[in-house]
């Protein structure tokens, strides 16, 4: 496998402990993909539960490769200027909560 190394923001909490990513309320995706340009859900999360959870990556932190909401302050070319981010529960969604709207 190729390994390439580039800057990206960095998912420093995580408090959705249903994720298959998530483990000690970090998440231990390589990169996740945030929102749908309507919400600023994680796209990357699916929910695990049990035994089952994804905890072989524990010493990986995860980036945002990529954000689809260009309406966030943070948003350029579709990628995350933030230099971390934190992702939670919003009602039934699970989003990213740096998401800040740009000014009009």
């Amino acid at each position: 496998m190729k390994k390439i190394s580039i800057e990206m923001a960095v998912v420093t909490a995580c408090s959705v402990t249903q994720c298959g990513y998530n483990t000690d309320s970090a998440c231990h995706a390589r990169a996740i993909t945030v929102g749908d340009n309507v919400h600023p859900g994680c796209d990357t999360y699916f929910s695990l539960s049990g035994s089952d959870f994804h905890s072989k990556a524990k010493q990986r932190q995860a980036g945002v490769g990529a954000c689809k909401m260009s309406s966030c302050q943070h948003n350029y070319d579709y990628e995350c200027n933030a230099d971390k981010i934190a992702v939670g529960q919003v009602m039934s969604r699970v989003d990213c909560l740096t998401y800040s709207q740009c000014a009009s």
